[in-house]
C-alpha cells in the first residue's frame, strides 16, 4: 500500500483518498478485512471483505462517498508510527486482519524488521505512505467511487475471493469535472461498441472471457498494421520467426520469469510426459533458444528477430476489459542479440521506427526512462555495474535524440531498464504503447556468446523492443483515439458503391472491378433497399467515400462521391476519384 511517485502531491492525495475509503468501509461494516490499496492512473482502487459472506452492491459506493466526505470535514489527521514487525503482525492478528497481517509476515520472512502505521481518527492499518497531513488538505468533491470488481486474494484463484472499490481522484472538483466530460466522450468512442457496430471482433462465452475472435474486418485491420509494422523493421535487416505456444517451465525458470510470473501462467500437462509445460507468457526467452542454437561470431551481429508472437496471462476476470485487457495478446516482438559496440546504433534505429510509426496515426509520443528502485534491489536481475551501465546508455540515447524525458524510479523491468513511450490520444489520454529495453542479464543466465575478433567468446547484450506492444490493446486505443473513423489506408471498406435501383447493380459491380484492380477495399450495396437507407447504412459503418451510382453517372462517367463527415457531394471523372483514393492510402494520409 504505497504511492508509486512520493513526490507528486496528486500521488500523495490518491492514497490518502484510499486509505480514507478502507477507514469508511470499516466504519459501516465492522469487521471487514482490508487488504491493498495503491495508487492507480487518475485514482485508486482498495481491495475490502465485508463480513459475513456479504457483498458490496454498486449503490453502497455512494454510501462509502459520503463516509470519506464526512471524515474530510472531520479535519482529521494523518499521524505516522513505527511498529516493529512482530508488535505490527499481533496488532493486526488481534483485530482479524487476516489480509494485511499476511502481507506483514511477508515483509518479516524478507528481512523486515519493523513497518509503518498510518492512523486517522479512529482508524489505523500498516501502510507505507505517504498522505496529506490533514483532511484538510483534500477537497471532498474531488473524488468519486467508479465501480467495483471481484477479485482473488494476491491474485490466486485458490484463495479467498475479495471485492476490489475503484476510485477516481483529483487536486480539486474542477480536474475531476473535467475528467468526467473526458470519460462521456470516451463512451462514445469506446472500443467495444465500435467494434460490434463495425463488425471487427466479437467474444464468445464458449471461447473464453478475455480471448477476442476478429472478423473478416477486424483481422484485415490486424494484418494491415503489422503489415506496415513490417515494413518499416524489415529494410533495418529484422528477420521473421515462429515460436510454438508452449515452452517447458524450466524455460522460465531459466530466464529468471519464473519467479515473478509463475502465478499468472496457464499451466499445462501432457498425457504422456510428466513435464510441466505452460502457455508462453513471453518470447523472448524463446528467441534466446534461436540465438543458441549455433554458434555466433561477431560478423554475425546483431542478429535482429522479430515475430507477432500471441502469449497467454491468466488475468483475473475482474480485469478483463474488451481489448485493452486480454488473456491471449499478440505483440510484436523484437529482440536484437548485439555487440556492446553497436547498443546505442540498434536502439536509435528502434527509435527512429517508433516515431514514424506513431506520427503516421498522429499519436505524439512522450518519452519516460524507466529505471530501477534502488530501495529494492531484490526486485531484480544482475549487478549493480550493469544496472548503472544500461541506465547511462539509455539516457544518452535519448539526450542524443534531443527528446525531453521523465525518469520513473521502479518502472523498470526486473531484467534491465527501458525507454517506454507515452502515446496521447485525441482524447489526451496517456497510453504506454512503444518500448526499448535493455537486458545482460538473460544472455548471461542462458550462456549465450559469439566469438569476438580476438578469439575469445564473450556475451552478447539483448536489446527488447515494441512498436505497437500488444496488438489488441494498440487497436482498442486506436479504434477510440480515431472514433472508427479510421484514415483510408486502414478502413477495411474504403469505398461503398451504392446503387440507386437494381437496374444499376451490374455497373456498380463493373465499376468495383475497376476499384478492386487498383487495390482499393470496396463494397457494393446491390439490396434493394432506398438509396437513402444505403446512404444510412454505410454512413453508420464509418466508410470514408460513398458514391452513388444511377443513370446520371453511366451516362456522364462522373462520380458523385461524398466523404465522410460530409453531407455535400463533389463530382470527379471516375480517374481522377481512383487515383486520390489510390493516393489517400499510398501516403497514409489522414485526411480524406
Amino acid at each position: 500500500m504505497t504511492v508509486r511517485n512520493p513526490n507528486d502531491p496528486i500521488e500523495v492525495k490518491r492514497h490518502s483518498f484510499a486509505h480514507l475509503t478502507a477507514a469508511a468501509v470499516l466504519r459501516l461494516w465492522p469487521g471487514s478485512r482490508l487488504g491493498v490499496g495503491p495508487v492507480i492512473d487518475d485514482g485508486f482502487y482498495h481491495d475490502v471483505q465485508v463480513p459475513d459472506g456479504g457483498m458490496l452492491a454498486e449503490e453502497d459506493l455512494r454510501q462509502i462517498e459520503a463516509e470519506v466526505r464526512k471524515m474530510i470535514a472531520e479535519k482529521q489527521s494523518f499521524k505516522r508510527e513505527m511498529k516493529k514487525i512482530n508488535d505490527a503482525i499481533t496488532w493486526l492478528k488481534e483485530r482479524g486482519q487476516v489480509f494485511t497481517q499476511e502481507l506483514a509476515e511477508d515483509l518479516k520472512a524478507s528481512g523486515e524488521k519493523e513497518v509503518s502505521f498510518y492512523s486517522n481518527g479512529e482508524f489505523a492499518n500498516m501502510c507505507t505512505g505517504p498522505h496529506v497531513k490533514s483532511t484538510k488538505e483534500l477537497d471532498p468533491q474531488a473524488f468519486s467511487l467508479a465501480r467495483l470488481a471481484g477479485v482473488f486474494w494476491k491474485s490466486d484463484s485458490s484463495r479467498p475471493q475479495i471485492q476490489r472499490i475503484y476510485g477516481v481522484a483529483f487536486g480539486n472538483k474542477k480536474d475531476l469535472k473535467a475528467y468526467f466530460a473526458q470519460q462521456e466522450a470516451a463512451k462514445k468512442r469506446d472500443h467495444r461498441k465500435i467494434g460490434k457496430e463495425l463488425d471487427l471482433f466479437t467474444f464468445s462465452p464458449l471461447v473464453g472471457a478475455g480471448l477476442p475472435l476478429f472478423t473478416p474486418r477486424g483481422t484485415l485491420l490486424r494484418r494491415l498494421i503489422e503489415d506496415y509494422i513490417s515494413s518499416l523493421q524489415e529494410p533495418l535487416g529484422y528477420e521473421r520467426v515462429w515460436i510454438p505456444h508452449l515452452a517447458k517451465s524450466d524455460l522460465y525458470k531459466t530466464s529468471g520469469h519464473w519467479d515473478k510470473f509463475k502465478d499468472d501462467l496457464f499451466h499445462v500437462r501432457g498425457k504422456y510426459e510428466k513435464t510441466e509445460f505452460v502457455m508462453k507468457p513471453m518470447n523472448c526467452p524463446h528467441h534466446t533458444q534461436i540465438y543458441a542454437s549455433r554458434p555466433r561470431s561477431y560478423r554475425d551481429l546483431p542478429l535482429r528477430l522479430c515475430e507477432f508472437g500471441v502469449i497467454y496471462r491468466d488475468e483475473q476476470p475482474g480485469e478483463l476489459q474488451g481489448l485493452s485487457r486480454v488473456r491471449s495478446i499478440t505483440q510484436d516482438d523484437g529482440h536484437v542479440f548485439c555487440r556492446p559496440d553497436q547498443i546505442s546504433e540498434e536502439a536509435k534505429k528502434v527509435y527512429g521506427i517508433v516515431q514514424e510509426f506513431y506520427r503516421t496515426f498522429g499519436i505524439p509520443l512522450k518519452i519516460r526512462l524507466s529505471v530501477r528502485d534502488q530501495k529494492a534491489p531484490e526486485k531484480y536481475l544482475g549487478t549493480d555495474e550493469i544496472w548503472n551501465t544500461s541506465e547511462k546508455l539509455l539516457r544518452q540515447i535519448i539526450e542524443d535524440e534531443g527528446d525531453d524525458f521523465e525518469v520513473a524510479a521502479g518502472e523498470a523491468a526486473f531484467y534491465g531498464p527501458k525507454i517506454d513511450f507515452m502515446g496521447m490520444d485525441s482524447l489526451r489520454r496517456q497510453w504506454q504503447v512503444a518500448t526499448i529495453q535493455l537486458d545482460f542479464n538473460q544472455p548471461q543466465r542462458f550462456g549465450l556468446k559469439y566469438q569476438d575478433k580476438d578469439g575469445t567468446q564473450k556475451e552478447p547484450v539483448m536489446i527488447h523492443r515494441a512498436i505497437a506492444g500488444s496488438i489488441e490493446r494498440f487497436l482498442s486505443m486506436m479504434i477510440e483515439h480515431f472514433g472508427g473513423d479510421f484514415p483510408v489506408w486502414l478502413s477495411p471498406v474504403q469505398v461503398a458503391l451504392l446503387p440507386v435501383k437494381s437496374a444499376h447493380n451490374a455497373f456498380a459491380e463493373k465499376v468495383a472491378t475497376d476499384f478492386r484492380a487498383r487495390g482499393i477495399r470496396v463494397e457494393v450495396y446491390s439490396a434493394s433497399d432506398t438509396i437513402g437507407k444505403k446512404i444510412t447504412i454505410a454512413v453508420k459503418q464509418k466508410i470514408p467515400y460513398i458514391l452513388v451510382l444511377g443513370d446520371k453517372e453511366i451516362e456522364s462517367g462522373m462520380f458523385s462521391a461524398r466523404n465522410r463527415g460530409f453531407r455535400d457531394t463533389i463530382s470527379l471523372v471516375a480517374a481522377e476519384f481512383l487515383e486520390r483514393v489510390a493516393e489517400k492510402a499510398r501516403t497514409k494520409s489522414l485526411e480524406l
